[in-house]
């Protein structure tokens, strides 16, 4: 495929810009264009030059993603499938396919992590890396983002990065100039790049506080990164110092090659509501096999679960519980889930959306209390295996390629 990189380093071109002296840390923030309908393209070339949309076009469906050819009309990630249908009657419309983005992501970030071993990976389509001169290699910052852009195009797809030294100057110039952008953010001039941009380009801002700033004459970074620690913090909470801080190109933290996962989730969201008991436990059983795959497959257990309910009226309830052993399999998470169930639902109340999350993950396989707690919630050595059998086929296969016949 034909591939331009499009530097906007302020003043440089690209040759100029691996001249320039990198004298302080380089972060760089990686983002794939349109990632899934991108993939779509990859693997459909007939479908490149078109509108194409990653959803399900029904009336309760919501776009996952859409090819650029597609935002030309107005539609984007997370609108109403059918308002999307109605600003591109002519858009084709693709089913997820959340196996194969599963893998051409990996080959992404393989890339990454064979320039720099200072990977942090926050979704399946972006990721940060440390790539200061010094640590492990004596490249320009520069050079290396240019060649991972490369690599990636390489794969079929491409990518857009922002390079900066610190995560929030590198994260916003992934988005500056999209798609296959490369925006260089040098050392000294984050102050510059960050002062014209709305407020809303910056994380840890909500719709709420947006409204709030601009009412008081706050509509840039500029604007923002003059408030005082009071102001700040008035206006943003107690946060607001950080966040104040981070106008000014101002970010400490760190990529740490091995993040802990905080946690793990999986949520569906209906064509049709449920409003049955039975309806509800037969779900929440699919989504607690699927969750307890995920954390098997990081070798993870966990002490707290959450249970997420939203209903027709897309009012949002959750409600946790933290116990005393960890948990890592169907049964264990699926006797937690009903238990909590009636805290925040009752039969006849219709519900769009449900989701387990697990989270405060321990090391810690064994079952403690389980037993005397939650008799029906211990599982038999038939079990596990089954569920390490299901989950090679998952492996391998895809994650909806197997589930149980659940009743």
């Amino acid at each position: 495929m034909r591939y331009t990189t499009v530097v906007d380093s302020f003043d440089y071109d690209i040759t100029t810009a691996q001249q320039r002296p990198w004298n302080d840390r380089a972060i760089i923030h990686l983002d794939l264009d349109a990632f899934f309908a991108s993939v779509a393209q990859l693997d459909h070339p007939p479908l490149r030059g078109l509108p194409v949309i990653i959803g399900s076009p029904g009336r309760r469906g919501v776009v996952s993603t859409c090819s650029y050819e597609a935002r030309v009309f107005g539609v984007h990630s997370a609108m109403p499938s059918v308002r999307a249908m109605e600003l591109c009657p002519e858009a084709i419309w693709i089913p997820g396919d959340f196996a194969r983005y599963r893998e051409m992501s990996d080959l992404v970030f393989e890339i990454v992590r064979s320039v720099s071993p200072y990977v942090l990976v926050v979704s399946i389509d972006e990721a940060y890396s440390d790539v200061t001169p010094h640590l492990d290699h004596d490249a320009h910052p520069v050079e290396i983002a240019t060649t991972i852009q490369q690599r990636v195009a390489d794969l079929g797809i491409t990518c857009s990065i922002g390079l900066g030294t610190n995560m929030t100057v590198a994260k916003i110039g992934s988005d500056y100039h999209k798609p296959r952008g490369l925006t260089v953010i040098y050392p000294g001039e984050e102050a510059r790049f960050l002062a014209p941009l709305s407020i809303r380009t910056l994380s840890g801002i909500g719709a709420v506080s947006a409204h709030q700033l601009d009412e008081i004459g706050v509509h840039t970074l500029g604007d923002l990164a003059q408030l005082s620690d009071q102001d700040a913090q008035l206006l943003l909470g107690s946060g607001g110092t950080v966040v104040r801080n981070r106008a000014r190109g101002i970010d400490t933290r760190s990529v740490d090659q091995d993040d802990p996962v905080k946690s793990v989730s999986s949520e569906n969201t209906f064509l049709e509501d449920l409003c049955t008991h039975d309806e509800v436990v037969r779900e929440l059983r699919h989504l607690a096999e699927k969750l307890a795959g995920r954390v098997r497959k990081k070798d993870l257990a966990a002490q707290t679960i959450t249970l997420k309910v939203r209903d027709t009226h897309f009012e949002t309830h959750t409600v946790s519980k933290t116990v005393a052993y960890p948990i890592d399999d169907m049964t264990q998470i699926t006797a937690l889930v009903e238990e909590l169930l009636p805290t925040i639902w009752h039969p006849g109340k219709r519900i769009r959306l449900l989701g387990i999350s697990l989270s405060n993950f321990t090391d810690n396989h064994e079952q403690l209390s389980l037993i005397d707690e939650y008799p029906n919630a211990v599982t038999t050595d038939e079990e596990k295996k089954l569920s390490r059998n299901i989950d090679v086929i998952r492996e391998k296969f895809g994650e909806d390629a197997i589930r149980r016949g659940l009743t």
